[in-house]
């Protein structure tokens, strides 16, 4: 097997990886907002502390199955990347009770612009002109997906504006994260800490769940950590510009998806403009990257 080929073949499993994990996000969101149908008023910290809490104990499970141990090198990106995440969720889950889930994922896929204008100022290894230009197409395929046109834009949607912005912080202390730690590592302080920081700051939303609320806490955390460790796994080996691409995918699970399970609206014509920018960035960014 010729070394190039390995190379390749490393770069589209993490594509793979990080596509599965966009749609299972996007199940997440789902769960919180079907829970919101039913008639129940679960806190969006709820569902942070419930993902958080679930992912640390079944990380610790696995690492004793593994008989892994935790090697921290470079703690500040550990500890980053958990506060950078733990805002993003709570901002995201924010926003898709008080939106819609199609609106709230595409305003959180507004963050591979933000990842490509700090990519820009602190990653200099990953400076790419054209990167960033397909970046901007992504984004404005974003905008025609939410058909802006049509949509009257409260203030809370900057619940998941703002996610986007966390998201992309955190996305590139993953990156770095990933370069000097292993996925069980990485997740045991996300999912530990994690847990921690929530129920300091959000305690008095958190009790002991009825059945039918616990339901729905299990199965949307479920979908959240499997995303969370599929996101992890596949940003070893793709950069911060070219896995937020890939991800952005959920936008149109969201659009297809969206009318069948989440009652939202159906996708325009402008939107599905959108999804094919969307689309043809992802394959020029993994041609590129397979390229080099």
């Amino acid at each position: 097997m010729q070394p190039g080929f390995q190379f390749d073949l490393k770069v589209l499993l993490g594509c793979v990886c990080v596509f599965c994990s966009a749609f299972f996000f996007y199940l997440a969101t789902v769960i919180i907002k079907l829970a919101r149908i039913k008639g129940l008023h679960i806190d969006p910290a709820f569902f942070v502390f419930a993902r958080f809490l679930l992912g640390f104990i079944s990380i610790v499970i696995l690492m004793a199955l593994k008989k892994k141990k935790i090697k921290v090198k470079k703690k500040r990106y550990l500890i980053g990347r958990t506060i950078a995440n733990c805002v993003a969720v709570y901002c995201f889950f924010k926003g898709v009770d008080l939106t819609s889930v199609a609106q709230a994922n595409i305003l959180n896929m507004t963050y591979p612009l933000f990842i490509a204008i700090f990519s820009w100022i602190f990653l200099k290894e990953q400076r790419d002109a054209i990167a960033i230009i397909i970046v901007i197409l992504a984004f404005a395929g974003v905008w025609l997906i939410l058909a802006p046109e049509g949509m009257s834009f409260h203030k809370n949607s900057l619940w998941a504006l703002a996610s986007g912005i966390s998201a992309a912080v955190a996305i590139m202390y993953l990156n770095l994260s990933r370069q000097v730690h292993d996925i069980e590592t990485t997740l045991f302080f996300l999912f530990g800490l994690g847990s921690v920081i929530t129920f300091i700051f959000f305690f008095n939303k958190i009790y002991l769940p009825q059945y039918s609320e616990l339901k729905y806490l299990f199965f949307c955390s479920f979908f959240a950590i499997a995303g969370q460790y599929l996101l992890t796994a596949g940003f070893k080996y793709v950069t911060a510009i070219e896995g937020s691409i890939i991800s952005s995918t959920r936008i149109l699970l969201a659009a297809v998806l969206g009318p069948v399970i989440a009652m939202d609206p159906v996708l325009t014509a402008s939107g599905w403009t959108g999804a094919f920018l969307i689309f043809a960035g992802n394959v020029v960014l993994t041609i590129r990257k397979t390229k080099r």
